[in-house]
Parts: C-alpha cells; sequence; structure tokens
C-alpha cells in the first residue's frame, strides 16, 4: 500500500480540525450510519472547551489504496512548539487559509517553517460557503506571501483547492461546487511525495511526541526513516543534541495509526508513522536505532520561550484546604516532568526552594498549564507573566509581536490611540468589507492584559491575533494599567453589609458568604489607587437596627473572573491563587502594614 506523510497547518480558526472530520469521514473510518461529533480529534477537555487544538494529533485515512497518515496540528502561536516537530514526520503539509480572513500572523510562522524543511505544500482555501468570502483574492495573498518567505519555484506551483470542511467538500475551481473531498484527496496524492522507504537498511526513527498511556506507559510516536522493527527486538536510543545520552530498551508493542485507534503490529515498516512502547525514559528528539553504532537524527531546534513567570508554593491562609498536591516536592516534579513532554516550555529552580521559573511561548501557553495542573488537583500561586530580555551586542532588546486587528471602522481611532501607548507600530491598514484590519508591531509586554481592553475599545466587537517576530532593542516604558484593587482589610466571611458599602469604591470580586481574606483582592477600583476595604463589616444591631433589614441592599451582580482574566488582571505586587476550585486574587504581601512599609522609598 502507497503511504503519504502528510500535517496539516494553519493558523487558529481556519478550519484544521473540522477538515481533518471531513477527511476522515471519506476517506472510510466512519459506518455511514456513525454519528460523528464535530473536532473529533480534539480529545482534551480544554480543546473542547475552548474550541482550539492544544497537541498535535495522528490520524490516517484511506483513499484508493493509499494510506495517508494525518498529523493535525495548533493553530495558536504559544503552541508552536508542536508544530515545529511534528513537521519532521511528514514529506509535505496542507496550508489551510480562511476564505475571507486570508493569511494570519501564525499562517506566516507555520509556513515559514514548513518552507524551510522543503516540504510540499496543498493550499487549502476553506470556509468558501462564507458570505463574506474574499475567493478572488486570497490565493493570490497566499502566493505572496510565500514568495515574501522565499519560497522555491516548485512551492509557487503548489496546487490551490477550494473547501468547505463542514460541508464535506472540495473543489479546483471555485465557480465549480465540490460534492465530496476527492479533489484535496488526489492533490494530495499526486503532488505530495511518497516518503523514501529503505526497507532493507537498518532500523531507525525520530521520536517527534510521546505519550502517556494508563497500560502501556509511555509511547514515542515517530516516522520510520529506514528499515524495520520488530517486536521485542532490542533497541539504542540516543540524541542529537546530548551526546553523553545512549541507552538500550525493547519495543514491548508496535502500533500504528488506523482512522482515530491505533492497531498493534508485529513489524513497523520504513516510512510509515507508528507509536513503540516499553522505553519508559524515551523523549522527543530522542532518535532509536538497531545498532548502537548508528548516529543520531537530527532534530528541529525549537524556538525559544518569550515570556517567564514564577510558579510558588501556596502560602496564603486558605493554604492546603482544596488541592491534593500541594508542596513543593509535588510541584517541582510536575513542572519538570512537562518540560521533559513540552520541548517549548523550560522549567529552573526559583530564589527559594518553594518558588521555580516557568518559560513559555506566551500567556496562552503558561495558562492552559496552569488550568491542567489545577484540574488534576494542584494548588499553587503564580506571578504575572514577564516577558524575557536580551542582550544583543550590548543592547538590551526585548521580543516584538506582529498583531493583526480586525476592528468596526468607528473603533479604529480607538484602537490605534491604545496601541501607540503600548510602543505599537502601525504596519498597514487594510478594509476589510464593513471592518479594517490593522496590522502592528508591539512590544509583547504591551499585549498582557490588552485582550481585555480590546473588548472595551471595540464594544465587543474587535478580533486579534498576534504572534512572536523577532528581538529589537528596547522601546522604552509602557504605561501601567489603569485600575486599582479593592483589598479586604481582614480574614473572614463576606457580609452583605460589608459588601454593599465596598461596592461604592468599585465592581466586587466576591459574593455574600465567600471566605476571604486580609490582603486579598476583592474587587477593582477604576480610579487607579489601592484601597483596603471591609467585606466582612457588620451592620451595628439595636432596637430599631435588625440584620434581617440586609436583604434590601442591592448588590451588583458579579461574574466570575477566569484564570486567563485573573493573570491579566494582577500587577507586578500580586500574585493568583490557583486551587482546584478556586482562582483567587492576592496581595504578594498580605499584611496591609508590611505591604505599605515595602512602598516607601529608601532614604540614603
Amino acid at each position: 500500500m502507497d503511504i503519504r506523510n502528510i500535517a496539516i497547518i494553519a493558523h487558529v480558526d481556519h478550519g484544521k480540525t473540522s477538515l481533518v472530520n471531513a477527511l476522515l469521514k471519506q476517506g472510510g473510518i466512519f459506518r455511514d450510519n456513525q454519528e460523528v461529533q464535530d473536532r473529533v480529534m480534539d480529545s482534551n477537555a480544554l480543546e473542547r472547551e475552548r474550541g482550539i487544538t492544544i497537541l498535535s494529533k495522528n490520524c490516517s485515512a484511506y483513499y484508493k489504496n493509499t494510506k495517508i497518515n494525518i498529523v493535525d496540528t495548533p493553530g495558536h502561536a504559544d503552541f508552536g512548539g508542536e508544530v515545529e516537530r511534528v513537521l519532521k514526520m511528514v514529506d509535505g503539509v496542507l496550508l489551510v487559509v480562511d476564505a475571507f480572513e486570508g493569511p494570519m500572523p501564525q499562517t506566516r510562522f507555520v509556513l515559514e517553517h514548513a518552507l524551510a524543511l522543503n516540504l510540499k505544500v496543498v493550499i487549502v482555501i476553506n470556509k468558501i460557503d462564507r458570505p463574506d468570502a474574499r475567493l478572488d483574492v486570497v490565493g493570490d495573498e497566499v502566493l505572496e506571501l510565500m514568495l515574501d518567505l522565499n519560497a522555491t519555484d516548485e512551492q509557487l506551483n503548489s496546487p490551490i483547492i477550494y473547501a468547505s470542511a463542514r460541508a464535506g467538500t472540495a473543489t479546483t475551481d471555485y465557480h465549480v461546487p465540490g460534492t465530496d473531498m476527492s479533489p484535496l484527496f488526489e492533490a494530495i496524492i499526486n503532488h505530495i511525495d511518497p516518503p523514501k522507504m529503505d526497507v532493507d537498511a537498518p532500523f531507525s526513527m525520530l521520536i517527534s511526541s510521546t505519550e502517556q498511556n494508563d497500560y502501556l506507559g509511555k509511547l514515542a510516536v515517530g516516522k520510520v526513516e529506514s528499515g524495520t522493527v520488530k517486536l521485542n527486538q532490542t533497541l539504542y536510543i540516543k540524541n542529537y543534541f546530548d551526546e553523553n545520552k545512549h541507552y538500550t530498551g525493547k519495543a514491548v508493542n508496535i502500533f500504528n495509526f488506523n482512522g482515530l485507534k491505533r492497531d498493534p503490529i508485529e513489524v513497523g515498516t520504513a516510512g510509515d508513522i507508528i507509536c513503540i512502547a516499553g522505553i519508559p525514559d524515551i523523549t522527543i528528539g530522542d532518535t532509536v536505532n538497531e545498532t548502537a553504532d548508528m548516529p543520531a537524527i537530527e532534530f528541529v531546534k525549537i524556538s525559544e520561550p518569550s515570556v517567564e513567570m514564577t510558579f510558588m508554593v501556596n502560602d496564603s491562609p486558605f493554604a492546603g484546604k482544596e488541592g491534593k498536591f500541594v508542596t513543593s516536592r509535588h510541584l517541582k516534579e510536575r513542572l519538570y516532568k512537562e518540560a521533559v513532554k513540552d520541548l517549548s516550555l523550560q522549567v529552573s529552580d526559583g530564589d527559594t526552594a518553594d518558588q521555580f521559573k516557568v518559560r513559555g511561548r506566551g500567556e496562552m501557553h503558561l495558562s492552559i498549564l496552569i488550568e491542567n495542573m489545577r484540574r488534576d488537583g494542584y494548588e499553587f500561586q503564580v506571578s504575572r507573566p514577564r516577558v524575557l530580555y536580551k542582550y544583543i551586542d550590548g543592547v538590551k532588546c526585548e521580543p516584538i509581536d506582529k498583531v493583526v486587528i480586525d476592528v468596526p471602522e468607528d473603533a479604529v481611532g480607538t484602537v490605534m490611540q491604545s496601541m501607540g501607548i503600548k510602543k505599537g507600530e502601525l504596519l498597514s491598514m487594510t478594509p476589510m468589507g464593513s471592518r479594517m484590519r490593522l496590522q502592528f508591531k508591539v512590544p509583547s509586554r504591551g499585549l498582557f492584559g490588552y485582550k481585555s481592553q480590546l473588548l472595551t475599545d471595540t464594544k465587543g466587537e474587535g478580533v486579534m491575533s498576534s504572534v512572536f517576530d523577532a528581538y529589537e532593542p528596547y522601546k522604552g516604558e509602557i504605561e501601567g494599567r489603569n485600575f486599582g484593587s479593592l483589598i479586604s482589610y481582614e480574614t473572614g466571611e463576606a457580609i452583605t453589609y460589608g459588601l454593599f458599602n465596598a461596592q461604592g469604591r468599585g465592581r466586587l470580586l466576591v459574593r455574600p458568604g465567600d471566605k476571604v481574606y486580609m490582603g486579598q483582592v476583592v474587587g477593582v477600583n477604576p480610579k487607579g489607587d489601592d484601597i483596603v476595604v471591609n467585606v466582612c463589616k457588620k451592620k451595628q444591631l439595636t432596637n430599631t437596627r435588625s440584620s434581617s433589614s440586609d436583604e434590601a441592599l442591592r448588590l451588583t451582580p458579579i461574574q466570575d473572573m477566569t484564570l486567563e482574566e485573573a493573570l491579566e488582571f494582577i500587577a507586578d505586587d500580586e500574585l493568583v491563587e490557583v486551587t482546584p476550585k478556586s482562582i483567587r486574587i492576592r496581595k504578594a504581601i498580605l499584611d496591609h502594614q508590611l505591604r505599605a512599609k515595602a512602598r516607601k522609598p529608601v532614604v540614603e
């Protein structure tokens, strides 16, 4: 059977996962009468909740006696490390582009990596059934992007397929409606080369991803570069970047991908993407060889992180009440284990034994890690995200993002003003129907907390995406947040009477009956200063004033703050307390007097 190995790459929300659904349906993976859920590849709970792909996944479809191994990749820039490493497994890519939005920041990022590896490209312009689709323009925009990225003549001659993944149709001419996905399958088979298969050479395989299975232990996934591997065969493991790493293991189980399933096989053959179980210490980037003298296969150098947060043991008055894993040992083990699995993540010990510095590709990257940990029972605290500076030729440099913002025309002035305050540089302004597309270069630190402000600036209609661009000389100070915090005066239970008095100072974050502690942030002060309020204050009772009269007091309804909103909200002197049940914001120094003393300037 012929084999094609492809990855599906795109900007977030351009329809990669829906396209995989359509290919699997026509590829004979589902029964005719089988009900198939949308986004069948997004198996992770967070992926389904947020509607984004976080982890790359493998599956396969079949067309005309050809097995097509498919890798579905994340579209969000913060998970670009997933894309970088899996591209080593494939021989070509499907570049999916929204028929209205056209190429976006992440489109450029993933395409640049695919072109650098000299992979064949099939361009898929998706969502052609959108009423605002720009079918006559988007194809040209993609070719312009490829020219800008120095694509070869062969890559510039890539076929263009027009598709509606949701409808399960594709066509080579958007004037002629498609009936199924056959044109896309044909483009894959005819344009993307089959893998080079030297079956007679010694076995060699580069590990591009790993998974943990409750029964089989660690599963190592990769493309067999040469030879064959058999059950219970002794294997030799090396790493391209670590010459001291070399040990032996055994292929206890071997699987290939059949649709969404893994089928056990006795022999894995060159060209196919397979799973090997039985090597507990194997990591992404390792090479598995048949003999000890074979060299390690070169692995891609993953882009460096640009954002750092400090993770620390929870030391609030409520510490240990809601979490299962609360000690520094628990925290350290989990973080270092994550760094082995996610090569875009870097973990190091912090300034104290209870602190750890965690570096990632962006706020989203780190917030997903935090959310997964709290769902697994971990309890800890995190600092405000901060960017990582570099000194290049003695000059202090900072990470710069390319940002694309789609806004209504009447909001252009407000957004440009906000971007100016954030030291943003306008690159282009393009009409998109009744909206305007603005492109900026902005310091990454200027985008912290801007998502919420954008919704205010555009009355909820603005859409923003960004991707890391480069390090450039430091742009100077950026104005911080223009609001302050309402801070709880004491530890106790929030009372209606106390909350009613406090809400005159700003928006509340706690409800009557909530447990609070001294130094916890219980509200937002729009005027900019921090104010201590007593939300636990009870009404002084007399013969004529009873506690039941509290029922007449009206409190403004509150909305619980999400983890991302909390990370956007906090100032440098604040922390987010994360538990399986709660997200709380607190001052790093809880005691009011000590906090005031710390703010006073030191007189020499």
